[in-house]
């Protein structure tokens, strides 16, 4: 990652950046009521990645929620896990660190053939994090990324000069150019979980949800927008698995 000043904006992707070739179906896109166990989630997300890889199934994604746990991602260090007993730690696999996962935080988990769109990674997150601002927008939330940090993020002047929190964290995984793993939105969670851990090695800032901004939102609310603002960027979805 290029070296930037701290609190640098990154440059914004072009809307199209990721779209699929001409005659590609669309992505199913699939919402889960319950709370869904990781490794549940997990061995589903694999088995849908390898299935894509093979051509036997079409791109998906899948939105949820998991009960409180902790994910460790393959740079995760072990001081930054401050409660390892709270709640259950799982290896994720995942690129980065430490993140929560809990009910009142929207998971999408992201299932793309980006041999059939780019296989530039660095692009990729690029347009994951300006799939979450354009929804954040539409709730009239001013989300940025930062060249220096993963993830996207909220200013609170209220708090202090310079003070940002974290409202969206991005984890992917790649396998034969299929990613998984994907992205968590805090809509509604109870952000005194995150003090388990350090969130995504980050110390000097803190975590926010629409929620604590001020904005009592729905998960339903969320998913439509979440719809909404990734068609631009990846291209249309259906409903389905």
């Amino acid at each position: 990652m290029v070296n930037a000043p701290v609190g640098t904006p990154r440059l914004a992707v072009a809307p199209h950046g990721f779209l699929p070739r001409p005659g590609s179906g669309p992505v199913a896109w699939r919402v889960s009521d319950a709370t869904v166990d990781y490794p549940e989630a997990v061995a589903w997300m694999e088995a849908r990645a390898a299935a894509i890889a093979r051509g036997e199934a079409g791109e998906c994604v899948w939105l949820l929620e998991h009960p409180p746990l902790y994910t460790a991602g393959t740079s995760a260090r072990r001081e930054d896990l401050v409660a390892p007993d709270r709640f259950p730690v799982h290896a994720a696999g995942r690129g980065g660190q430490y993140t929560y996962h809990g009910p009142g935080q929207r998971v999408a988990y992201v299932m793309l053939d980006l041999a059939r769109r780019r296989t530039d990674l660095r692009a990729y997150v690029a347009s994951l994090e300006a799939w979450l601002i354009a929804t954040l927008d539409a709730f009239n939330v001013r989300a940025e990324r930062r060249e220096d940090r993963v993830g996207v993020w909220v200013r609170r002047p209220e708090k202090g000069p310079g003070v940002e929190d974290k409202i969206a964290a991005i984890g992917i995984r790649v396998r034969r150019w299929v990613s998984f793993h994907g992205i968590s939105l805090n809509v509604e969670p109870d952000l005194s979980h995150f003090s388990g851990i350090v969130p995504c090695g980050v110390r000097e800032h803190g975590v926010t949800s629409l929620v604590d901004l001020g904005l009592p939102v729905s998960l339903a609310e969320v998913d439509m927008q979440l719809r909404a603002a990734f068609e631009p960027i990846f291209g249309a979805t259906v409903i389905g698995d």
